[in-house]
């Protein structure tokens, strides 16, 4: 029996932090041995938003490190990055013709970067649903891990793949199924928990970076927002302490130990002693990975010669999407 197709793609815009690795990058190392997997860092979704040439490289070269550092073996699976697949280019092109400005008018993620200046946003911020569609069903993906934030984009993709099947009339794409990962915990900001760890966060100190030294780690914990009562002795407690509750998320994510027991652990001990053991779990997880991610970022040949050999596998089989597609619309002459 075959392999379930899984497709992920990751911006390369500033750098990876402990909520992607927790949230995204564990389950990558799940895929790459369960299913056949294709992760794309989508460099062309990055330019919705101008980026520095030379930074955008720079970014895509380290995301890479980073896959590559956290345990993602380039022979179990496919990773590249998208501009090197022009196939992906064309399909959005195809898409478009197929997906309807009402289905896009209904997007909420690009009333919210938009925001109230919205004609001067770039058609791209707008459009980009269509081109993530194409990433997906170019590879004849089954399944795409979604957070919240990406749930009613990958509805879009499914109804995008429809509509073309009951134009052309033919049943050609697939309509991907999302993987929503109920145990994938959603990791907030270490200065504010009612938001999520972000790259675009102005404080360096609401966020744990997979590259960030020990020293870095013990002064993000130490600083990291809390309470002046002392650990919970039951989650009914969590409820009114949203910083605490993060706190023990990332305690639990890292160590593979349900909520509940870690409460349990440190239950009625003093908030320092906690963050103490969480600094030394956090480093136990992120020293490696820094310190493999700092000496395979020094050898650039190899993070080159890993992104043309698996833009070489993609585009093999994104070919042979874009001429059966060339069929179906009427392009190929025979």
């Amino acid at each position: 029996m075959s392999k379930d197709i899984v497709f992920s793609g990751v911006q390369p815009t500033g750098e990876i932090h402990l909520g992607n690795y927790l949230g995204a990058i564990k389950q990558f190392l799940n895929f790459q041995n369960e299913c056949d997997s294709i992760f794309c860092i989508v460099d062309q979704h990055a330019i919705t938003i101008f980026q520095d040439p030379n930074e955008l490289k720079e970014n895509v070269l380290s995301v890479l490190a980073i896959f590559l550092a956290s345990g993602l073996d380039p022979k179990k699976c496919i990773i590249f990055n998208q501009a090197s697949v022009r196939e992906h280019s064309v399909l959005s092109w195809y898409l478009s013709c197929t997906a309807r400005v009402g289905w896009l008018n209904r997007m909420t993620q690009f009333k919210d970067k938009a925001g109230k200046n919205r004609d001067n946003a770039s058609l791209g911020l707008y459009a980009y649903p269509v081109l993530m569609a194409a990433d997906i069903l170019l590879y004849h993906a089954d399944k795409v891990p979604v957070g919240d934030d990406q749930k009613q984009h990958l509805e879009l993709t499914r109804d995008i793949a429809h509509k073309f099947n009951a134009d052309y009339r033919h049943e050609y794409f697939k309509l991907p199924d999302p993987i929503i990962n109920k145990d994938a915990p959603r990791i907030m900001s270490l200065r504010d928990a009612n938001n999520k760890m972000s790259k675009s966060d102005v404080s360096k100190y609401s966020r744990i970076l997979l590259t960030d030294s020990n020293d870095e780690i013990s002064t993000k914990i130490s600083k990291a927002k809390s309470d002046s009562l002392k650990m919970p002795s039951s989650s009914d407690e969590l409820s009114d302490r949203p910083e605490i509750n993060n706190l023990i998320t990332i305690y639990s994510s890292i160590s593979n130990i349900d909520k509940d027991s870690v409460i349990n652990l440190f239950s009625g001990k003093e908030i320092s002693f906690f963050k103490s053991e969480l600094k030394d779990l956090v480093i136990s997880l992120v020293e490696p990975i820094a310190s493999s991610t700092n000496e395979i970022k020094s050898d650039i040949s190899y993070l080159k010669t890993t992104l043309e050999d698996g833009a070489m596998r993609a585009t093999e089989r994104a070919r042979k999407t874009i001429d059966e597609v060339n069929k179906l619309i009427g392009f190929s002459i025979d």
